[in-house]
């Protein structure tokens, strides 16, 4: 039986407690519906990967075990980030359920979800300007841009059954890995310790980040919409063509004319996935993924630091993977 792996929290566990306490009060806003609209993305839950990651470098790579107040700031806003985006991708790919939710054009209407999606944009951008940081501010504002090229990227391939391994990787680097990536890079700026290096951690979070997105895109042809808590198959019908089906294609040449008419009958998705399932082109995925983990693990293992200190950052690079199984 395969040992499950968790995301590591016990050494932040402190740091972690108060970040899901300040989100809701960063949230705070006069206007009761959007208030109530934020509040409810937090209450779906959800892991907090992102600042478990981020709180895991900085309190791997600091001189005194001590995570900084600005560090700690940048793990809420980067969250925060995250969920604005998830806000106006729900209503860009029309997805009703978000963590076995309603999601928020679900539960209010699209413009609220808009409007609340934008207001969670503009609270992180106004704690980020309050670091007093400008090349922090510099390199977490691109992401945001980042995430609009990503979905324009995403909405011009849709349903293109000529898009490359390539094209997917560039658009899973803006719309996934960018946010990863940077604030991974933007939490060892904001650190003392001038022996670690940005700009590997840049690309740990980068690797890490596109490693994520190949596993989130097999899960959705591999998992049930109960297990995923949103419909499963959703990425298909949506045009945008994953790293499972994009390698299936040249197996499978019945594949092109569902594409082609963009999976317009009842069965098309399921017809879609059963070729998919049929073929290796799961574990072709699964095998980049593993690529770009070993990537983030040989950066990790190239650092100056303790086995100790490194342990937390090899065990996410493990996790990630480990969400397959």
């Amino acid at each position: 039986m395969q040992k499950v792996i968790k995301l590591p929290i016990t050494s932040i566990q402190q740091e972690f407690q108060g970040l899901n306490n300040n989100l809701y009060k960063m949230i705070g806003t006069n206007n009761p519906i959007l208030y109530s609209a934020a509040e409810q993305l937090f209450k779906a839950g959800g892991k907090r990967i992102r600042p478990i990651i981020l709180l895991n470098i900085a309190k791997s790579t600091s001189k005194d075990n001590n995570i900084l107040i600005e560090q700690k700031r940048l793990a809420e806003i980067t969250e925060i980030i995250h969920t604005a985006s998830l806000v106006h991708d729900d209503i860009i790919d029309n997805c009703d359920t978000r963590r076995g939710s309603n999601t928020i054009h679900n539960t209010f209407n699209n413009k609220i979800a808009v409007l609340a999606g934008d207001f969670l944009f503009a609270q992180s951008s106004w704690y980020l300007a309050n670091l007093n940081n400008l090349e922090v501010v510099q390199i977490i504002s691109k992401i945001i841009i980042d995430f609009a090229e990503g979905e324009i990227k995403q909405g011009t391939k849709a349903f293109n059954n000529r898009i490359s391994v390539n094209d997917y990787l560039d658009k899973s680097f803006y719309k996934t890995a960018s946010l990863i990536a940077c604030s991974c890079k933007a939490i060892i700026m904001l650190n003392k310790n001038n022996n670690v290096r940005s700009k590997n951690f840049y690309l740990y979070g980068k690797h890490i980040g596109l490693a994520f997105q190949i596993i989130d895109d097999i899960l959705d042809i591999i998992s049930t919409s109960q297990e995923l808590g949103k419909p499963a198959g959703l990425d298909l019908k949506n045009g945008n063509l994953t790293a499972p089906l994009i390698f299936t294609l040249n197996k499978r040449s019945k594949l092109y004319q569902l594409i082609d008419q963009e999976f317009q009958f009842k069965n098309d998705i399921d017809k879609a996935i059963s070729n998919i399932k049929e073929t290796n082109s799961i574990q072709k995925a699964k095998d980049m993924a593993i690529e770009h983990i070993q990537l983030a693990i040989h950066i990790i293992e190239s650092e100056n630091l303790s086995k100790k200190e490194k342990k937390n950052l090899l065990l996410i690079c493990y996790y990630i993977l480990n969400r397959f199984s």
